[in-house]
């Protein structure tokens, strides 16, 4: 699969999304030609694009139309973003993304970790080619400081069964909120938009993360694993304990937590009072309601930003983001 089918209604950003991965490829140069084949493959592997859609969109914002730079400056995000997902899938010991064995599971966590790692060199090596400024440079420097932080804290998080919303809130923003901040930040930033503008971009994406993040832990429990790519509540079994939980947990802690003190060892009948539980004290309600508070909020970041057809499809695409089902 090259591009999502999601992004046919939108041909023009198709067609621009297939040029952010041909770049990508094309920067992939590893003198260990198996190395190279498993990050190629994870190009094409099925990922929605969603960080290097927002970026294209946003790069409208501004007087400039850079289209080679804007598809640079996306093509950066998004290598950025797979570098993420191979360390959080070797950190999660997660068997597949997207239905596929993950890279780790075939090749080992060394092998993975370097994966990660080159991408991380390519995501620079691409900006450095094409981003206007240095200062642009030391930004998107210290972005990916936040989001290397944000998942050392997930880490650290992991089995806690005292987390609380505003510390899960404090994890998500540092992690899956910041990269989309980021692009939607760049686009504007590389558009010449000003300062004003940029940051409307930037509050925009924040919020679209902070509820794309929460729509993703809500799937965890409404989904399949056909359809979502993974096991499903995976992110409870590897100590991940997302918003629905949380919420119950504050309800009734005493309920719960016997059965999170498992940990490692909790069963398939675990797994199911838990669900109970969760559905009990309507967590998935309540995650829902938080979910649409930042997409509203997302919205009213997105109405300040200048009329054009860019900003009907950011207006689309971020209300498809809260009724996704995948």
């Amino acid at each position: 699969m090259r591009v999502h089918q999601m992004w046919d209604t939108y041909p023009e950003l198709k067609n621009d999304l297939s040029k952010v991965l041909q770049l990508i490829e094309s920067n992939i140069r590893v003198r260990d030609k198996v190395v190279e084949k498993t990050i190629k493959d994870l190009i094409y592997s099925g990922g929605k694009l969603l960080r290097p859609a927002y970026s294209l969109l946003c790069s409208q914002i501004g007087p400039s139309k850079d289209k080679n730079r804007a598809i640079a400056v996306a093509a950066a995000l998004e290598t950025l973003h797979m570098a993420t997902l191979i360390h959080d899938d070797v950190i999660d010991e997660s068997p597949t993304r997207h239905n596929i064995p993950t890279i780790h599971t075939h090749n080992g966590n060394k092998f993975a970790i370097y994966a990660g790692d080159y991408l991380f060199c390519v995501c620079f090596t691409i900006l450095s080619k094409y981003a206007t400024s240095l200062s642009h440079l030391e930004f998107n420097a210290r972005s990916m400081e936040k989001i290397l932080s944000g998942e050392l804290d997930q880490l650290n998080a992991r089995y806690q069964s005292t987390v609380t919303v505003k510390k899960y809130l404090a994890r998500v923003s540092g992690k899956t909120a910041q990269l989309f901040a980021v692009s939607c930040y760049s686009g504007a930033v590389e558009s010449e938009a000003s300062r004003p503008l940029a940051m409307n971009a930037w509050n925009m994406g924040h919020y679209i993360g902070m509820a794309f993040q929460i729509m993703d832990d809500i799937l965890d429990y409404k989904g399949d694993s056909q359809t979502l790519g993974k096991p499903v509540m995976a992110d409870i079994k590897q100590g991940h304990y997302n918003l629905p939980l949380i919420y119950a947990i504050q309800t009734n802690p005493h309920e719960l937590i016997p059965i999170l003190d498992k940990k490692e060892s909790l069963t398939d009948e675990d797994m199911a009072q838990l669900s109970k539980l969760i559905a009990k004290y309507k967590g998935v309600e309540k995650a829902e309601l938080l979910a649409k508070k930042y997409t509203e909020k997302a919205i009213k970041q997105l109405s300040k930003l200048p009329d054009g057809d860019y900003k009907n499809h950011l207006f689309e695409i971020t209300l498809s983001l809260l009724n996704r089902n995948v």
